[in-house]
């Protein structure tokens, strides 16, 4: 690395791109990666995959980088290894490499000995770097549960800060959930904020982190032909679906807590949301993003009951851990209003389900009627544009042609872009690889400051109070279905129009 204020360029040995690629950097020091809960499910699942990835592909160098595990199951370095090693995804030397960079501190979230004890392997670590006293980046990664949060970060704050002013830095992330209602999480927020900046704060949602979810601004700002058709003149409606084809799956327990609005709409779909319906921002930095993202979240009305269906998929209650009169919804279809010049009467649809016929999540834009249809093709259905985030990431336009033959005869199809047809040379990045490297990075754009995660808990606090003392109920439905049928009808009021007889097949190489 070079001095303060430079570039760090860095050859990527991934498949992304061959030439060499800027990183950003503008601090000196070797990295600290310590992640609390490592071994957890979280950890094992996602970060440290997400940080062997940035690892092979050049972003974590091995002469700079160390990783540090901590959590209070007593168990050795090489058991922690064995524990996150992932058999045949990679050469086994780069495998073997990585795993030589992590180690294992055992102790408690909520005492210092433990806490001391990190501080000083890494202290150590940054020694044998020969960092400067304080320049040295620590990077804190919470793969733990909220309610822990505020006392690990006491003791982050207490026994493991960097000294910031010699030119280090010190940066938490946690996870979602951030609270369970408005009070919870500005309490939440409360205590966080006592002890760290905002700036050292970075609230992930892996969802702004997936590939076509990080697509939105450009193809909403870069493409001459959006801008004058983006509004409630021309879009008659907007879907923002997640559906799962599968239950909870032994996490009943957990999931009764917080239920689907709580763990995918309130959160992940409203995020998109924010990204669909927002104004252009000034530039691309994060505050003016964020500051647009939040605007939205401020416009959008109080949520009416006739606007909202419930469902709990039969079946649910019989997981042990689930109790027996639980009212936790585990389908939801919520119509959002928001009250601005751009989107006035424009629905925005968020769905999300468990135990679906399907599973994906997509973003589906739905145009209003061509005027003066003279092909008489409005019943064949309208123009869409669909931007699927998973699986088989994609996106196509829907619309009318001409069928192929000496009769004047209409149908439907596509202009499509599928990610697997067209970039076939190209691999993906998990979002949680984009997100901690964001962090590392000092980039906040993708992730969710405090004003905006009140907003958001604003629009959803009193239906989920209602939820919670048991005045709205969800409706039964069949595992397997498309949910209660009522939400189809619910809908069909917000003005969506069904297309029959179109199935969007996936591009085959």
């Amino acid at each position: 690395m070079g001095s303060g204020g430079g570039q760090w360029i860095v050859e990527k040995r991934s498949s992304f791109r061959s030439e060499p690629l800027e990183v950003n950097v503008s601090e000196t020091g070797c990295l600290s990666i310590v992640v609390l809960g490592a071994s957890g499910d979280l950890a094992k699942k996602k970060t440290f995959p997400a940080l062997f990835n940035l690892y092979r592909q050049g972003f974590l160098q091995s002469n700079e980088v160390h990783i540090f595990g901590y959590a209070r199951t007593k168990i050795s370095d090489d058991d922690l290894r064995n524990r996150i090693r992932r058999k045949g995804s990679a050469k086994s030397e780069e495998v073997s490499e990585f795993l030589q960079l992590i180690k294992y501190v055992s102790g408690s979230y909520d005492t210092e000995g433990g806490f001391r004890m990190l501080d000083k392997e890494i202290s150590l670590h940054e020694e044998f770097r020969n960092s400067t006293e304080g320049s040295s980046r620590r990077l804190f990664y919470l793969a733990l549960p909220p309610s822990v949060y505020p006392v690990v970060c006491r003791m982050i704050k207490l026994c493991c800060m960097n000294k910031s002013h010699l030119g280090g830095w010190t940066r938490i992330v946690v996870e979602k959930p951030f609270g369970k209602d408005l009070d919870s999480a500005e309490k939440l927020s409360n205590q966080i904020g006592e002890l760290f900046e905002e700036p050292q704060l970075y609230r992930i949602d892996h969802y702004l982190g997936k590939e076509l979810v990080q697509n939105l601004l450009v193809l909403r700002f870069a493409n001459r032909f959006f801008l004058p058709l983006w509004n409630r003149d021309n879009i008659d409606n907007v879907q923002i679906v997640f559906r799962e084809d599968f239950g909870t799956e032994g996490r009943g327990g957990y999931f009764d807590e917080y239920g689907i609005i709580r763990d995918i709409i309130q959160n992940h779909l409203l995020q998109v949301l924010c990204l669909v319906a927002m104004e252009k921002p000034v530039s691309l930095k994060p505050e003016h993003i964020r500051d647009e993202k939040v605007k939205v979240l401020q416009s959008v009305m109080p949520i009416k009951d006739e606007e909202v269906v419930l469902g709990q998929y039969n079946g649910y209650r019989d997981d042990p851990t689930v109790p027996d009169h639980s009212n936790t919804p585990t389908f939801a279809t919520v119509v959002l209003r928001i009250h601005n010049e751009r989107w006035e009467g424009v629905p925005f649809i968020l769905k999300a389900g468990k135990a679906l016929n399907s599973r994906k999540a997509e973003i589906r834009i739905q145009f209003k009627d061509v005027p003066g249809d003279i092909f008489r093709c409005k019943n064949q259905g309208r123009n869409e544009f669909v931007i699927r985030l998973q699986p088989s990431e994609a996106m196509y336009m829907k619309l009318t042609v001409k069928q192929p033959g000496l009769e004047m005869s209409t149908v439907q199809s596509e202009l499509d872009l599928s990610y697997g047809q067209r970039y076939q040379q190209v691999t993906i990045p998990e979002a949680y690889e984009r997100l901690i490297l964001d962090t590392i990075r000092g980039d906040q754009q993708h992730f969710v400051r405090r004003d905006e995660l009140r907003a958001a808990w604003e629009i959803f606090t009193p239906l989920l109070h209602r939820i919670d003392d048991g005045e709205f109920k969800p409706l039964p439905y069949q595992p397997g279905s498309r949910g209660p049928a009522e939400a189809d009808e619910l809908l069909e009021r917000a003005g969506y129009v069904q297309t029959h007889g179109y199935i969007w097949i996936p591009p085959t190489l």
